[in-house]
């Protein structure tokens, strides 16, 4: 149910929607070929045309694909997911929602029809299936991060091109990423105990390359209406310098601390550190492949279009050659 809401709920959410699709579709023809295997070589030398019989099953798969998106976005309402009110091309988001699990369920629909091109039985189709599936998690790039050497596959790998395609759809670079303020909310209770010198103190507020530094040296102290009218941290701080006789002990002295993460974020002030954390966490956790815009989405339609095609040739030249097969 955070799909839509925030970027961690989003990306996790679009990469289980997309492995829903993923097993629909796989499951809908792993063993629609191998278990007519003697039949199609009979009806092959008889003279039937593979590409008729490819064709008569990738209308019958697409109408089944098209049946369990429907069950898809359906069951996804029941459940309580808010859908987005934007879209990129239709107008509608539900239209474009519906039209990416079509394909991405389609294409993984005519890859296990290849794949059920390949195999000789139905027990080695379903043998085969666990690993194909497997393969499409961890490449996907949702879940493991991938060796550098590993990360052109996932252009290849309908998971991923189904995460990005969802993920687009959801505007995920333009959400907040909230489980990191989340985690530091949760250690508002944590005591913080340690110490310091008035010198280490001093030392540190002299740090000149430090913007953070800078802005605290400026917090005005004091004020008032005699020549000293204005005094800041700044002054106080170039006053304990270790150069200064009339600071050799003070500058020794021993300060200790004890509070906790709650008090501290009083100080500063809670919303601003959440704002900022938010803020930070959001734009570190952007993606371009993520980015709302029209070529994204059309470059993720069409890429799982070719596969879609793709994987019907390699079934459509494997049956071809089913004559030759002496299994």
């Amino acid at each position: 149910r955070r799909i839509f809401l925030n970027m961690e709920g989003t990306l996790i959410s679009s990469l289980a929607v997309a492995c829903v699709c993923l097993w629909n579709g796989c499951f809908n023809s792993i063993q629609v070929i191998c278990r007519e295997r003697d039949i199609i070589k009979r009806e092959h030398r008889s003279g039937m045309h593979i590409t008729s019989y490819i064709a008569a099953h990738m209308i019958y798969q697409a109408l089944l694909c098209l049946l369990q998106t429907g069950i898809t976005i359906y069951i996804l309402g029941i459940v309580g997911v808010s859908f987005p009110n934007h879209s990129l091309v239709t107008g509608s988001f539900l239209s474009e929602f519906a039209i990416s699990l079509f394909l991405i369920t389609y294409a993984a629909d005519m890859m296990a029809l290849w794949i059920s091109a390949l195999c000789r039985s139905s027990t080695t189709a379903m043998t085969v299936m666990p690993v194909i599936l497997i393969f499409q998690l961890v490449c996907s790039g949702g879940l493991i991060s991938l060796p550098l050497r590993m990360e052109p596959v996932k252009d290849y790998v309908i998971s991923n091109v189904g995460l990005r395609l969802i993920a687009t759809e959801a505007d995920y670079n333009h959400l907040r990423m909230t489980s990191v303020w989340s985690t530091v909310s949760q250690m508002k209770n944590n005591e913080i105990q340690g110490s310091f010198t008035v010198g280490d103190l001093a030392d540190k507020l002299q740090e000149s390359d430090n913007p953070t530094v800078q802005k605290l040296r400026a917090i005005e102290i004091w004020k008032g209406n005699t020549v000293f009218s204005r005094l800041t941290v700044g002054d106080v701080a170039d006053h304990m310098t270790a150069d200064n006789p009339d600071m050799e002990g003070t500058r020794e002295e021993e300060i200790k601390y004890n509070t906790t993460v709650g008090d501290l974020l009083n100080i500063v002030g809670e919303e601003r550190v959440r704002d900022y954390v938010v803020e930070s966490t959001s734009l570190a956790a952007q993606k371009p492949e993520y980015e709302y815009n029209g070529i994204n989405l059309a470059v993720y339609w069409i890429d799982l279009v070719i596969l879609v095609f793709i994987f019907a040739l390699f079934a459509t030249v494997t049956l071809e050659l089913i004559d030759k097969d002496k299994r």
